[in-house]
């Protein structure tokens, strides 16, 4: 079948790759000049494949004051002239019960757990250079009330077969030394082994190399944008972008927060806001300094990851509209807190800073499959998991498309 995918960051391209590895003739088209070069390019670096919990928790009511008027809460609020905005703002708090956020979880769980059984199981992905790591990932926590939550939560996954194990202070000094500089503060963490790191814009373009180089190669069409579906009936008949007409058999969506508007144009309301997100790429300066274990800071709200001599530091969640400017309050308060933890990490003076936008369903979950249009598929909506759980989301839709 001819298959056009629309979006070349870390969801698009992994679901080509699982395509063109099913015999499809596929094409990838996107609005910028390579692949992975919008919310892929400099993400959090974390393959969380035991921490899926949502945005869209019932401990979001308690943090509501804070999130409408702190300028320096993890999540902020500034309200626009969208309504898009309002509607979604309400559809996500009444996602925030426990209901909704333990199903997402298990859905969620399900997705990340794929994705990697497909990343471990295919040997040229394992073979290929994307600063991975078997990290682990070790979120820490500065009181003994959220540390008793995480236990609590974490033993209902451990119930359920995830590997997520309690350690006391010293125990998280142990595991990684680095963590000394806030020792004082620490009360206790919770580790899993299992998830890792990587360089999400480097394996795009590893997945894109390899499928270039197999014996069924896709072609790759950049600085191209879609300016319209020429629809009939109830499918598509093709596209409309800058460069002409294209058409295939079928069509699918994976182009981030870029697929709201385009799923418009033939009927389809997704639900999908930009949250923005910023990050922080620094130099290594001291190597004892630097955590080679993956670090969540759940007071600070912000993670690292290393990526080799290179710490990813990223953090807050803006619903602020879609705009790519970077909020220098926002990084500076970042490299402030970074620079307070760990002193001697990294050159904090040659930060590379950059702002993304993260396509968030109100729930959390994303949209995965047929739409109303006869001929178009969606893989979208991955908020803050895009990278963790693209490798899955990809299977899913393959798998639906082949009838497994």
């Amino acid at each position: 079948m001819k298959i056009i995918i629309i979006g070349a960051g870390i969801v698009g391209l992994a679901t080509a790759r699982c395509l063109v590895n099913d015999g499809h003739d596929v094409t990838v088209i996107d609005r910028n000049a390579g692949p992975g070069l919008s919310s892929s390019y400099a993400n959090g670096a974390q393959l969380s494949y035991s921490y899926v919990a949502p945005l869209a928790d019932p401990s979001v009511w308690r943090q509501l004051p804070g999130l409408l008027v702190d300028r320096d809460s993890p999540v902020r609020f500034r309200a626009g002239f969208d309504p898009f905005q309002y509607r979604w703002l309400l559809q996500f708090l009444a996602a925030c019960t426990e209901r909704q956020a333990n199903e997402t979880i298990d859905r969620l769980g399900e997705l990340a757990q794929l994705s990697r059984k497909v990343l471990h199981n295919s040997p040229d992905l394992m073979a290929a250079q994307f600063n991975w790591t078997a990290s682990g990932k070790l979120v820490v926590y500065s009181s003994e009330k959220s540390f008793a939550s995480a236990r609590r939560y974490a033993d209902r996954q451990v119930a359920s077969g995830t590997d997520k194990r309690a350690l006391g202070r010293d125990e998280c000094l142990v595991l990684e030394p680095a963590l000394a500089s806030i020792g004082d503060r620490l009360v206790g963490g919770i580790f899993a082994p299992d998830d890792e790191t990587a360089d999400a814009l480097l394996m795009c373009r590893e997945m894109e190399r390899l499928m270039a180089e197999s014996g069924n190669p896709p072609q790759f069409l950049y600085n191209t944008e879609v300016s319209r579906f020429i629809k009939r009936g109830r499918t598509i008949d093709g596209l409309q972008t800058g460069h002409g007409r294209l058409s295939a058999d079928m069509y699918i969506l994976a182009a981030g927060v870029g697929s709201r508007p385009l799923g418009r144009q033939v009927g389809l309301d997704l639900p999908i806001y930009p949250i923005k997100g910023y990050s922080l790429s620094v130099p290594v300066a001291r190597e004892a300094a630097a955590p080679r274990v993956s670090v969540t800071d759940a007071a600070r709200k912000i993670v690292l990851a290393r990526l080799g001599d290179t710490l990813r530091l990223a953090g807050a969640a803006d619903i602020v509209g879609d705009g790519l400017d970077i909020d220098f309050r926002r990084t500076g308060k970042l490299i402030a807190d970074a620079r307070a933890d760990f002193p001697d990490a990294a050159d904090w003076q040659s930060a590379k800073l950059w702002a993304g936008l993260r396509p968030a369903t109100p729930t959390g979950q994303p949209i995965v499959g047929p739409t109303r249009v006869d001929n178009l598929m969606v893989n979208v909506g991955h908020g803050a998991l895009g990278f963790t759980l693209a490798l899955g989301t990809a299977q899913r839709l393959a798998d639906q498309i082949a009838g497994r």
